[in-house]
């Protein structure tokens, strides 16, 4: 189902997006009475940051963050830069085939401005949390829109980009088909309410359970499994435990990855060592390494629809 869905927004796009150039130097072919590419510029976005004007309908977009590259290309807009994560060259292996060819701009850490600034774009698209101290300096170069959070508040993200590039409604209509396919896979489970969820990601050398605030948390609740809650500290998004607490992260099933290698994160040591064997999901077999891009790395439109395709193909 969730192919099928995915090719539906596909269809739908293309109709939308016949007109427009996306993230190319391609002129908009000019309709009668006009250019119907720039139907609904110049617009005003109001955003974390403030309110943007936009003059023209962007087809040089630059994204600076993971769920923003998820964004673009779920709405059928190939940038012409982005950014890559601290550990990879490359862009999430989920979106790579479709970001083939867009430059990088940089780290999601360190963006590089002068990079940026010589794509000549005509918009940039990122958040408040990643890179609220370069705003300043990225709005010199083009329109920019920022999010407020990441994360949990994706498909409000998701909205907002698609507002920015025009898109509105191919947005909104993408993500009635997500929630539908969301609530077909808890149909299938039975009872998902029922059978509670440990989502854990080792991240140099400690264990992070996220919770429901956190993206795969919105995921997991969509479907409408319960998910596995452990007091947290200044974040919300997730609970860091130590290799010597694992055993508090047991549920009916565990989702598992690693940030980077799992030498490096601490998975390899944490799987062969003594506690992982006296989780009652790994005794029963319902312990399931997941593919870190997809499930913690990745946040979008495309890495929920992949999430559900692949719980689907776990027959949790």
């Amino acid at each position: 189902m969730t192919t099928r869905v995915l090719r539906a927004v596909a269809a739908t796009l293309t109709a939308a997006l016949a007109l427009t150039a996306c993230g190319g130097n391609s002129e908009p072919e000019e309709a009668a009475g006009g250019s119907s590419a720039a139907e609904g510029f110049p617009r005003t976005v109001e955003h974390a940051m403030g309110s943007t004007e936009i003059p023209e309908r962007p087809q040089r977009v630059v994204v600076l963050d993971t769920g923003e590259l998820d964004s673009a290309l779920s709405l059928g807009i190939t940038p012409i830069g982005a950014v890559t994560t601290a550990v990879s060259d490359g862009f999430l292996s989920y979106l790579a085939d479709d970001a083939e060819g867009v430059e990088v701009v940089g780290t999601i850490a360190e963006p590089d401005l002068e990079a940026i600034a010589a794509l000549e774009p005509d918009l940039i698209l990122s958040n408040k949390v990643r890179h609220e101290d370069i705003y300043e300096q990225l709005a010199q170069i083009a329109p920019t829109v920022f999010a407020e959070k990441v994360g949990a508040v994706w498909k409000e993200n998701l909205l907002l980009d698609a507002e920015a590039l025009g898109l509105e409604d191919e947005a909104r209509a993408a993500l009635e088909d997500y929630e539908a396919d969301a609530a077909a896979l808890g149909e299938e489970l039975g009872d998902p309410a029922g059978t509670t969820v440990s989502a854990m990601r080792f991240v140099e050398g400690t264990i992070r359970v996220y919770t429901a605030q956190s993206f795969i948390g919105t995921v997991l609740t969509d479907i409408g499994l319960d998910q596995l809650q452990l007091p947290t500290g200044e974040t919300t998004t997730f609970a860091e435990l130590s290799p010597e607490e694992l055993t508090q992260a047991d549920a009916d099933i565990v989702l598992h990855s690693s940030y980077g290698p799992a030498t490096d994160s601490g998975e390899q040591a944490v799987v062969a060592g003594p506690l992982w064997p006296r989780l009652g999901a790994v005794t029963e077999g319902r312990a399931f390494a997941v593919e870190d891009d997809v499930f913690y790395t990745g946040i979008g439109l495309r890495a929920a629809t992949l999430q559900l395709e692949q719980l689907r193909d776990l027959a949790l």
